[in-house]
């Protein structure tokens, strides 16, 4: 178990330990080990997907201030 958790990332073997429950077993650290990661990398995807759907959005056209100008 301690090399499992030596190989994986700081931050997801922090959230574990640091877990209302961490787990025990080296069963229990891969399987959240392995949510932690995937929830982490379906968060990234949407973050793209998000931020790209903002940047293809057309911008609502500017209103000149000036008034008519005839």
């Amino acid at each position: 178990m301690e090399e499992f958790k030596r190989g994986m990332s700081g931050l997801i073997r922090k959230k574990l330990m640091k877990a209302e429950k961490p787990p025990t077993s080296i069963d229990q650290w891969y399987k959240h080990a392995t949510n932690l990661d995937r929830y982490w990398r379906e968060s990234r995807k949407e973050e793209e997907r998000l931020r790209g759907r903002q940047e293809q959005e057309p911008q609502a056209p500017r209103q000149n201030n000036r008034g008519a100008q005839w």
